[in-house]
């Protein structure tokens, strides 16, 4: 699909494979299951989806965090907050002093038992880190849902009241960017303040920082691009836009991502596409080793393009 091998194409810039550099983050999928069914979803999230983290496997992952020198543990999903066990995995992870950092559509906020959140995250110093397309309704509306974009905006006051995204300590509200088509991000400085001046002007809300990230070719984005014939012209696209610079900070070097059912990856598109860690590593949490972990060579394919075009997804 695309000329070089993502492999071979960082071989052509550096002398070895990826290896993993500094291990700081361990990234928790919580569970597919997600109030939303947004159309760019790398993970296929939505209501119908049952997969979710359950108490043992919550509890060893929860043990090994304490245990080794991670610095974050960053909870996803779907929609983390969904998970059962989610207030006590947030709790207990505080309890260890370590930063925790949730990935929320924001929408979620309203869904029945969710109203407290805004509260909860403020009581717990949870950082924030929260999916909006775009800031114009209609945009936001034909990706995630009608009556979506009216969910966030209120979402976004409720924080900013909390002092979220107002430059309040340890109450940091980040946003991400996802193009609409097969196309990538803009430049993230530049979109940035756009979207700081049409959300200030706007909504009267406000947030911390913006994170743009290209579309990785997996999971329902991959499904519209097969549906509409686009597929290898956008692989040809991130891979024409591959920029080495991006491999020194790519976050599958100093990250560790757990599935739903404890099983370990590099990321959280690997677990998507069902590449495991490394063989000489240790390939679930209860069998966790950091040391190897720490020493893994990163496991690659063709989507990882999508990590390292233009100015990198990391």
């Amino acid at each position: 699909m695309t000329n070089t091998k993502f492999k071979d194409r960082v071989l052509s810039v550096r002398p070895e494979p990826l290896q993993a550099a500094d291990m700081t983050t361990l990234q928790v999928n919580l569970g597919y299951q997600c109030n939303l069914a947004c159309k760019h979803c790398h993970v296929s999230a939505g209501p119908g989806r049952t997969e979710s983290m359950d108490e043992q496997t919550a509890a060893t992952m929860l043990r090994v965090f304490a245990e080794n020198p991670f610095e974050t543990l960053d909870l996803t999903g779907g929609a983390p907050e969904l998970n059962p066990h989610f207030r006590w995995i947030v709790a207990e992870a505080r309890k260890a002093g370590r930063r925790v950092i949730v990935r929320t559509n924001l929408a979620v906020f309203f869904e029945q038992g969710m109203e407290d959140l805004p509260e909860f995250f403020r009581d717990h110093g949870v950082e924030l880190i929260a999916s909006l397309p775009y800031y114009l309704e209609d945009s936001v509306d034909r990706v995630r849902g009608g009556g979506t974009f009216k969910k966030i905006i209120a979402a976004l006051r409720q924080l900013n009241n909390l002092g979220f995204g107002n430059g309040a300590s340890g109450r940091s509200l980040g946003l991400v960017y996802n193009p609409q088509g097969a196309f990538l991000s803009p430049d993230q400085a530049t979109l940035e303040a756009q979207y700081k001046h049409e959300l200030k002007e706007r909504f009267d809300v406000s947030f911390s920082r913006l994170y743009a990230f290209t579309n990785m070719p997996i999971g329902r984005f991959r499904d519209f691009l097969q549906r509409t014939g686009n597929l290898e012209k956008y692989m040809q696209k991130l891979a024409c836009a591959f920029n080495p610079q991006t491999l020194d900070n790519i976050m599958c070097r100093s990250l560790l991502n757990v599935g739903w059912n404890g099983a370990l990856y590099d990321c959280d598109f690997n677990q998507v596409l069902g590449l495991p860690v490394s063989p000489e590593a240790s390939r679930h949490i209860r069998d966790f080793d950091f040391d190897a972990l720490s020493k893994r060579r990163i496991a690659t394919d063709d989507h990882c393009y999508g990590c390292t075009a233009g100015q990198g997804s990391s």
